[in-house]
């Protein structure tokens, strides 16, 4: 299961209800800030998740409000917080905006033992272990190098213990170790092997998250079938000629690729001033009903069909 917690869900300028773009997605001991918009630092003390294991930080593109927060954020970190470590994942132009941001504004020569490494990235697998693989996909929006972030659960075998137990298989590690897919011998000399005792495959959650984006019939193939799809919602139809020209997206074409990849639910965020969020969640809702529209703070659990 992931949990994803909006701390800025406003579109280039924050507003009264609405911080800058930033977003947590919580998988066991991974912690990973997606954007940091400016005030991201404050927005997650409110939120009460702490600065605790917030070293993994992906950055979707290289714009102003999705990386200003970045130098609060990390002055913090290089001063008071236990923080020894951070890692800081973006396409090559927005990773040269951040490092001018950080070591030529914020710590300019300063010494200091937070160690950042500054990660580019590339289409493919960014980091996967025996649970889960978190996925980058290229986005098309102004300028170059936006990415988007797929978080995979991989397919697990549920343990029978019914079926265990018939077998004769004692509680203890033999299980442990048919689940990890070992055979084992009882003491009568029977070998059990995990098929005998291992259900059919269930599929594992996917989570994905696309930031600002000007298209979407690339994106098909990879929020295909996402338990739940966070992207931009920036303009209303009404306007589409003004959200090309930005590069963004009405609600109506995120609701668009949402049915026809088939996702479960469609959280829209980088919402604009200039609307009120009921009129982007109609207009997504006429579309492809199980829409929300994100609001700052607001904590969803993902888990698999």
């Amino acid at each position: 299961m992931f949990e994803i917690v909006f701390l800025g869900t406003s579109a280039s300028a924050p507003s009264v209800h609405r911080g800058l773009s930033s977003q947590v997605v919580i998988y066991n001991e991974y912690r990973f800030l997606i954007d940091c918009g400016e005030g991201t630092q404050r927005q997650v003390l409110k939120s009460g998740l702490g600065f605790k294991r917030l070293d993994k930080i992906l950055i979707t593109h290289g714009h102003l409000d999705h990386i200003l927060g970045l130098g609060g954020l990390i002055s913090t970190f290089s001063r008071w917080e236990a923080i020894e470590h951070v890692e800081i994942y973006a396409g090559h132009w927005a990773l040269e905006r951040v490092r001018d941001l950080l070591l030529g504004v914020v710590l300019r020569g300063e010494r200091t033992s937070l160690r950042i490494d500054f990660i580019p990235l590339e289409p493919g697998i960014l980091m996967e272990d025996s649970k889960f693989r978190l996925r980058v996909f290229p986005v098309s929006h102004r300028g170059p190098d936006c990415y988007g972030f797929s978080f995979e659960e991989k397919s697990h075998r549920p343990f029978l213990v019914e079926r265990a137990e018939a077998l004769g298989v004692p509680a203890g590690p033999e299980r442990s170790q048919l689940v990890r897919g070992h055979n084992i011998t009882l003491k009568d000399g029977r070998i059990i092997t995990p098929d005998q005792v291992l259900g059919e495959p269930v599929p594992g959650a996917k989570l994905v998250f696309v930031g600002d984006a000007g298209r979407t019939d690339d994106l098909v193939h990879e929020v295909e079938y996402a338990d739940l799809l966070v992207i931009e919602a920036t303009y209303l139809e009404i306007e589409a000629d003004i959200a090309r020209q930005f590069g963004h997206l009405t609600a109506a074409q995120a609701a668009q690729l949402a049915a026809e990849a088939q996702v479960r639910q469609l959280c829209l965020t980088h919402i604009s001033r200039r609307y009120h969020a009921s009129a982007v969640l109609a207009e997504a809702q006429a579309i492809f009903p199980n829409t929300c529209v994100a609001n700052d703070f607001d904590h969803f659990k993902v888990s698999r069909r």
